[in-house]
């Protein structure tokens, strides 16, 4: 079946651009297109949708409460993961972008990303991943130092005291922008450990993708800031 997707975004001229970019693919289908968070909840609400590209700034409701919502939604029927959510970002709304992850999208993109990223991002999600990949993360964490906490607080926080010391040890690792080879070649574990164990932290802390791992290990001072 069709990857079904909806288009959120108050520019109509933005979502014309994407829809042609995306109704040329066999196995993607524009279902519904919203001009508003808002609007947004409502043609959810009639239409299932697999992938939802939300714009962050828009009238009425923006992206990360439009976010906040479907994930809270989606967690409280329990028949499935739900829609998954990827926000349109531009670096200088880079803070909208880590509050949508906190919120429960699964990734970002910037509105001018190429035809072929875009196409590998939606499917990349529709199969239950993040895209934010590994180096990337290194990049959104130098960006999001602003506004992430700069406190320190204790490490036996009831989150981290669910993990074993390698889980906490991988989560580290995961935090600091490393993909699972290269956790594999620190750890001197081979990849399929290290995928086990990046399975067993998402499961045990209850989170959807790695990019919200890296968000949690600052959020509880396993890493900081610089």
């Amino acid at each position: 079946m069709p990857i079904r997707v909806m288009l959120v975004d108050d520019q109509e001229l933005l979502r014309t651009g994407f829809r042609m970019v995306l109704q040329s693919q066999p196995d993607i289908e524009i279902v519904a297109e919203a001009g508003d968070g808002l609007a947004a909840l409502e043609a959810l609400a009639a239409t299932p949708v697999d992938v939802i590209l939300m714009d962050v700034r828009m009238p009425r409701m923006d992206g990360v409460e439009a976010t906040r919502r479907i994930c809270v939604e989606s967690g409280e029927r329990g028949a499935g993961p739900g829609p998954r959510v990827l926000i349109l970002t531009t670096f200088d709304l880079d803070e909208y972008a880590f509050a949508a992850l906190k919120a429960g999208a699964s990734g970002f993109l910037l509105k001018d990303v190429p035809p072929a990223e875009l196409v590998a991002a939606i499917h990349a999600v529709a199969g239950g991943e993040a895209v934010v990949a590994p180096t990337t993360t290194r990049r959104m964490i130098d960006r999001f130092a602003t506004v992430l906490p700069s406190s320190q607080p204790p490490l036996d926080t009831p989150e981290l005291a669910r993990l074993t010391d390698r889980e906490r040890e991988v989560l580290l690792l995961i935090a600091q922008g490393m993909s699972n080879g290269e956790i594999a070649d620190r750890l001197v574990l081979s990849e399929a450990t290290v995928k086990t164990h990046v399975g067993r932290i998402l499961t045990k802390l209850q989170l959807r993708d790695r990019v919200q791992a890296v968000v949690l290990a600052y959020e509880t001072g396993l890493v900081r800031p610089g």
